[in-house]
């Protein structure tokens, strides 16, 4: 049988190390490639050295008893920089949250609970530590519950300028939002009866994209 050229080695092995992410040992990388050990040993060894003469920003590092891909130490600072700029990536449940939210602004977690019929407080949660919502009061109602509305910050991840910007509301949460009035919790009574509101709030989508949000909220179940 014919050996395959070095190259072509290397890059197969370079392969499954990225694609691990974790470290692979040598025995793993070679049942993986169907080599044996030394040949493996021999292709590591070539492929660190590469690693180390190029200018590269990778390296190939041998830790916790096999290899594996990792940056150099010289660009630590620039990596980190990506725990500020990720992007933003939130749950259907969380989606849906922030629509209500932003079609029937200000509002309380009761409110919210009442159009979604679950329990909203992990979302809530996640939308504030994401600073896409805030909190803007409380509600003049038994109890004062804290009322929600959404941040400038939900402007600029949505491309909107304000939310004159936001896309019709989805007939869906239109129809949900008719069927509740504006006081929804049987713990939060209003001191004094207030008129059913059905007026239109923003809405929204998932970050960057207001169809996408338009289309988890159309077809939520």
């Amino acid at each position: 049988m014919a050996q395959l050229p070095k190259e072509f080695e290397l890059a197969r092995l370079e392969a499954l190390l990225f694609a691990a992410g974790d470290p692979l040992s040598v025995a793993q990388l070679a049942e993986l490639t169907g080599g044996n050990k030394p040949r493996t040993w021999e292709l590591v060894t070539a492929l660190q050295e590469q690693y180390q003469a190029a200018g590269r920003g990778i390296m190939l590092r041998e830790v916790a008893g096999g290899f594996q891909l990792c940056t150099k130490p010289a660009f630590a600072r620039v990596v980190e920089q990506l725990a500020t700029t990720q992007e933003l990536k939130l749950s259907n449940a969380a989606l849906e949250t922030l629509a209500i939210i932003a079609f029937r602004q200000p509002l309380t977690r009761a409110e919210m609970e009442a159009v979604r019929g679950v329990k909203v407080d992990g979302v809530v949660n996640t939308l504030l530590d994401w600073q896409l919502i805030t909190e803007a009061g409380r509600k003049q109602t038994v109890g004062h519950p804290i009322l929600y509305r959404t941040t400038d910050r939900f402007l600029t991840v949505f491309g909107l300028r304000s939310l004159e910007d936001l896309p019709a509301m989805p007939e869906l949460l239109q129809e949900e939002m008719d069927r509740h009035p504006r006081q929804l919790s049987l713990l939060d009574l209003p001191e004094q009866a207030e008129p059913a509101t059905s007026e239109p709030t923003p809405q929204e989508d998932g970050p960057g994209d207001l169809a996408a949000l338009s289309a988890t909220v159309a077809g939520k179940p």
